[in-house]
């Protein structure tokens, strides 16, 4: 049994392999938009804080840092 493997099959398996991986890009989650455990607790202690007004805006913080 002999395999002739011409230019055209090779582009012909290059463009399925593309389409597939384009289905997969079309599929996936952004990693940067899943929140960890970790996010919410840190979000949950800055909502808290906020509330509490023990957060210090930017332009008097880097008064106070002298920047």
């Amino acid at each position: 049994m002999t395999n002739n493997i011409t230019l055209s099959t090779i582009y012909k398996e290059i463009e399925l392999i593309k389409n597939k991986v384009i289905k997969i890009e079309e599929h996936m989650v952004d990693i940067d938009s899943i929140m960890t455990e970790d996010d919410y607790r840190a979000l949950q202690d800055y909502e808290k804080e906020k509330s509490q007004g023990k957060l210090k805006q930017h332009e008097k913080l880097k008064k106070e840092l002298e920047l």
